[in-house]
This record gives structure tokens, C-alpha cells and sequence, in this order.
């Protein structure tokens, strides 16, 4: 897909509230991206190292109920912010985060991080509709694919930012302080939506529907076929997708020895890298978000020249063979050039989703139907870390090796291994290797690379990932002449039928 317009054209014609949305995104997102780069490590380390001490499984499954709560919600709340008002449903977004970060500050086990979990993603689904949704009518059809570009870019710019303020916020293990800090910038929303942001206009018809309409009109989107196999076809590569994130700082944590480049993290900031000479793992995934921050405008620019659909299948590509490639390595740079490459890859499609979608909703639904585009994140962000956590529980945790390691190598009995302390566990299989002469931890630790293959969790993502990029070229084949959205085509055949 041409443009006529050159990029600092089509900047210019980006309305104001184009603008403060990307703001509040930003905002929003630095508080998010902070509390969630340390969720994976906070959850599954003992009580003593200033976590929760939950197990892979637990953890899994407080995920998959966040997902599923952040991604259906917003397919009524976008209905109700095109019907309520887009400032109504900030407002509700930031007072319900406020109370799930300070609910996780003083969390103590599975049900209390559950809770806040749930309330985190509750208010996260209220805030997305009118932020895309705003985005969607502050562009046009010559500017969406630099327009969304922009956005992307700066969900990125908190993204990228929030790491590494959490990372230095917490030391080793001052956790709790970050979910504070979240909170903090979460309440500070409120000034430029108050102050700066204008609510949008209505379009066609502006009197208020009832609930009861509000909840049908909804629930009519589901008639569109097309909007909804494309969207069941993106749920497979985003259930490989978030577990860059989800589950990649665990292996990160666990496996990959990042000593090689932690030179280059710890001259950006000491606080990148921990005792052990190790770079933390939530800096290491935030090379994702640096390559966004370094490159998402000339991507951006260079796949609006494309058609959508094939900027969007050429990014899940780059993509599954990048997340593959990570979790096949235990070398820091292999780690961080997948890393680099599979935010490439995130360029080139996601923000090509959320544009496709934006300009195929009917003009006066487009909250409603960026709020139907997280049904992808919901079944693939939910089955993902549902999955996941079972897989990693049985094929990825060394902490699970090293015990089985102790009973069936190093003959000490079941009851002795079970009363280590689960931080202590790879310190005593150490110990006891080569004959009770002992030996590094990391020479342990690939003593249980060689035997365990952990990697295979990473085929096993990956595989889904490209069973879906398949099936969405199969997809853009069968319906590249008219289109994703039902809607829009019947739209277009009534136009044509007044035409004649």
C-alpha cells in the first residue's frame, strides 16, 4: 500500500489528542512494563530472596486468568467508552490500577497476587479501547500506518524505560518497592486527561444507547466471519508471542550465562547487572524494547509501502524463527541477538494488526472493535501461560532437575532433597558433584543443559507460532480481494448496489 504524502506530512496532519494519547500510553505503560518485567521473578523466588515463593504452574495460571480478564474485557468496555465517554473510562482504568499495584506491594501468596492480578488487568482492559480507539479517529486512511507506528513506538518508549527503573529500583530482591512506584506514575494520569485531553466527537447518531443496546451492539461484531477467523488465526501466534516475556526472564534466570556482555549493560547502569556478574533478566528482554524505541519509525514507514497483511506475515516469520533461536542458547549475545531480531519481527506485525483492524471498523465502532482485537491476546496470552506453565514445570526448571539430580545421581533420599531450601537446591547439587569435590554452579547447570534439554520448551511455543503464520498466509491467499472484515465488504456491496 502506497502513500502520496511524505512522512512529515503525514506527522502533521496527526490531530492533538493523537498526541496526549501517546502520552497516557506512554505513562501507562512505564507503570505496567515496570510491575511486569519483575512479575516472572517475583512470583517463583523463595520468601527469603523478597519473592512469593509460587511454582511454575501457580504462576501460569495467575497469568492466563490476567489474560483473559485484560483481553475479553474490553470487548464490552470499548462498547460502553463509545457510548459513555472515552474520559469516563480513563478515569475508571487508572483508579482501579492504582489499587491492583498497591494490592501487589503487599501480596503474600497465590490468592492475594491473584487479586491483584485480576485488578491490573480489569483496569488495563478499561484503558486500551479509548486510547486505540482514540488513535483510530486521529488518523486517517494516508497516515494510519505512520500513525500507528508513532504509538507503537511510544508504548515502547515506557516499555523500554520501565525495566530499567525497575531494575534499579529493586536491588537483588526489593520487589515491592516497584509495584509502589507503579502506582505513583499510574496516579499522575490523571493531570494531562483532565487538563489536555479533549473527549472525542460522536460520529452519526450521538444520543445515548442504553446498556441493554450497548451490550447487543456488541455482541453483533460476533456476526462478522471474516474479523473473527482472522482473529482465531493471530490467537496461535500470540500464544507463542507473550512468552518472550512471560516466561523468557525465567529462562533467562535459570540458564543462559549473560557474563559476556554484561560489560556493555553495566556501563549503561550498574544496577543492570546483579552480584553474580550476570545481567538481571528483565534488562536483557528490554533489548526488545530498545530496537522499538531505535527503529520502529523507519520500519514503520517502510512497511506502510506494503500491504498490511504481508508486512504482518513477514514479521510473524522473523518472529517464531527469533523466539525459537533465544531459547536454544545459554550464550548472553546469542540470547540478546534474538532478542534484537524477534523485535524486528514484533515491528513489522503488531502494530500492522491493530492498523488493519482500525481501518476496516465501521467509523462509528472503532473502540468496539479495538476492543475485539484482543481476543487473540486473550486466547493465546491465556492458553500460553496455562500451557507454559505446566511445560517449563516438567521440560524447564533447573530447580526440578537438580533435585531429580541429587536423588538419582548423587544418591541423597527424597525427604533430604524436599528440605532444601529452593534457593539452596543448585548450591547443594554443586557441592556434591565430581566425587564431593564440588564444582561452579554453572558447570552444574550444564551438566543439566546436556540431560534435560530445556530448549525443547521453545520448539514446542515455537512450533505453535508457525502452525498460526502458516495458516494466516493460507488465510491472506483466500481473502486477499476482499478484505478481513465482513462488515466492510457488505458495506462496500450496498455501496455498489446505490451506485447502480
Amino acid at each position: 500500500m502506497t502513500t502520496k504524502l511524505t512522512v512529515w506530512e503525514q506527522v502533521r496532519e496527526l490531530k492533538p489528542n493523537f498526541w496526549y494519547s501517546n502520552w497516557l500510553e506512554a505513562d501507562e505503560r512505564l507503570a505496567y512494563f515496570g510491575a511486569r518485567a519483575i512479575l516472572p521473578l517475583y512470583m517463583i523466588y523463595a520468601a527469603s530472596q523478597g519473592g512469593l515463593g509460587l511454582s511454575y504452574k501457580e504462576k501460569g495460571l495467575i497469568f492466563s486468568i490476567w489474560a483473559l480478564i485484560q483481553c475479553l474485557v474490553p470487548m464490552v468496555s470499548g462498547g460502553f467508552t463509545d457510548q459513555y465517554g472515552y474520559k469516563k473510562s480513563l478515569y475508571t482504568a487508572y483508579s482501579i490500577n492504582i489499587v491492583g499495584y498497591l494490592s501487589f506491594a503487599f501480596a503474600t501468596g497465590f490468592w492475594s497476587s491473584l487479586a491483584a492480578s485480576c485488578l491490573i488487568g480489569l483496569g488495563t482492559a478499561i484503558f486500551k479501547p479509548p486510547v486505540q480507539g482514540t488513535i483510530a479517529k486521529a488518523s486517517t486512511e494516508e497516515n494510519s500506518s505512520i500513525a500507528w507506528g508513532i504509538f507503537y513506538w511510544a508504548v515502547n518508549v515506557g516499555g523500554f524505560l520501565a525495566p530499567i527503573l525497575a531494575a534499579n529500583i529493586r536491588g537483588e530482591t526489593n520487589f515491592k518497592l516497584v509495584f509502589i512506584c507503579a502506582a505513583g506514575v499510574t496516579a499522575f494520569n490523571f493531570l494531562p486527561t483532565i487538563f489536555l485531553y479533549r473527549e472525542p466527537e460522536r460520529v452519526g447518531d450521538a444520543k445515548p444507547k442504553t446498556v441493554g443496546q450497548t451490550l447487543m451492539d456488541t455482541l453483533t461484531t460476533l456476526k462478522d466471519k471474516n474479523f473473527l477467523i482472522f482473529l482465531a488465526i493471530f490467537s496461535g501466534f500470540w500464544f507463542m508471542f507473550m512468552q518472550l516475556w512471560d516466561l523468557l526472564p525465567n529462562f533467562i534466570d535459570e540458564w543462559v550465562v549473560s557474563r559476556d556482555i554484561a560489560p556493555v549493560f553495566a556501563a549503561i547502569s550498574k544496577g543492570s547487572v546483579l552480584a553474580s556478574g550476570y545481567v538481571k533478566p528483565e534488562v536483557l528482554i528490554n533489548i526488545d524494547s530498545f530496537a522499538i524505541i531505535a527503529l520502529m519509525i523507519p520500519i514503520a514507514w517502510m512497511t506502510g509501502k506494503l500491504h498490511p497483511m504481508i508486512a504482518l506475515i513477514g514479521g510473524m516469520i522473523v518472529s517464531v524463527a527469533a523466539f525459537v533461536g533465544g531459547g536454544c542458547s545459554q550464550l548472553g549475545w546469542v540470547v540478546a541477538l534474538a532478542i534484537f531480531v524477534f523485535a524486528i519481527g514484533e515491528m513489522m506485525c503488531s502494530p500492522k494488526f491493530s492498523e488493519y483492524i482500525g481501518l476496516t471498523a465501521p467509523p462509528d465502532k472503532k473502540a468496539l472493535y479495538m476492543g475485539y482485537s484482543n481476543i487473540p491476546f486473550a486466547v493465546g496470552w491465556g492458553l500460553g501461560n496455562l500451557i507454559s506453565g505446566y511445560l517449563y514445570e516438567s521440560l524447564g526448571s533447573k530447580v526440578n532437575f537438580a533435585r531429580q539430580y541429587l536423588i538419582g545421581q548423587l544418591g541423597q533420599s527424597p525427604a533430604q532433597v524436599m528440605a532444601i531450601p529452593q534457593e539452596k537446591v543448585m548450591d547443594a547439587m554443586a557441592g556434591l558433584m565430581n566425587g564431593g569435590k564440588g564444582a561452579s554452579l554453572e558447570e552444574a547447570t550444564h551438566v543439566l543443559w546436556d540431560l534435560h534439554h530445556p530448549w525443547m520448551v521453545w520448539v514446542i511455543l515455537g512450533a505453535v507460532g508457525l502452525v498460526a503464520t502458516v495458516a494466516m498466509m493460507g488465510y491472506f491467499l483466500k481473502t486477499k480481494s476482499t478484505g478481513i472484515s465482513s462488515t466492510a465488504l457488505a458495506a462496500a456491496e450496498q455501496a455498489a448496489e446505490r451506485a447502480t
